[in-house]
């Protein structure tokens, strides 16, 4: 017998009620020693700022490593786990304290693992918010690679005040690339 996958069901908009918790966006604590921003926008098709959409990220530690110690949903100030969830505001922006991650691998361009929830979404969408800088690891990184060169830039996040900027487009022209994994 072969299987098939049913559809999906829309998700939200019950984010703001039950999945936010004590320092969620907070992987370190802001102003903590090496710590950076990562924060945006996420737009609909309208270009209008999505008010109850849910992101989530996990990272590697800077030295490239990944973070293997508990306490993503109980932080304790100190610990590194290298996961995070920030819900949007009205206009559609979020807001993390995390630390800059390394590439996985020597060579390798590091960047953000993350995922929408959104109130209209049948699935989370998944994406990655690679840092700008290095050119030579990212004109190396298979998965920019294998995209068309006007699309790649949905995917590199840019400097700002404190950290990075990365806006995540659901729709339209300058929407965001994302990403689809075997089973999804």
């Amino acid at each position: 017998m072969t299987l098939i996958a049913t559809p999906g069901q829309t998700v939200g908009p019950f984010f703001h009620y039950g999945l936010p918790y004590e320092g969620d966006r907070d992987l370190v604590p802001p102003g903590s020693p090496g710590s950076v921003a990562l924060r945006g926008r996420v737009f609909d098709g309208a270009s209008s700022g999505v008010a109850d959409a849910l992101l989530e990220i996990w990272q590697t530690s800077p030295d490239g490593t990944i973070p293997r110690g508990p306490g993503s949903l109980r932080r304790d100030g100190w610990t590194f786990t290298g996961f995070g969830r920030a819900s949007t505001g009205r206009d559609g922006q979020y807001a993390f304290s995390t630390l800059v991650p390394g590439p996985a691998d020597p060579g390798s361009a590091a960047f953000f693992a993350v995922t929408i929830f959104a109130r209209g979404l049948l699935h989370r969408l998944f994406t990655r918010a690679y840092l700008p800088g290095d050119r030579a690891a990212l004109a190396a990184d298979p998965l920019l690679a294998s995209l068309p060169a006007e699309r790649r830039q949905t995917l590199i996040a840019a400097r700002g005040e404190r950290g990075f900027v990365f806006d995540i487009h659901l729709q339209g022209a300058q929407e965001t690339v994302f990403l689809r994994f075997p089973g999804q």
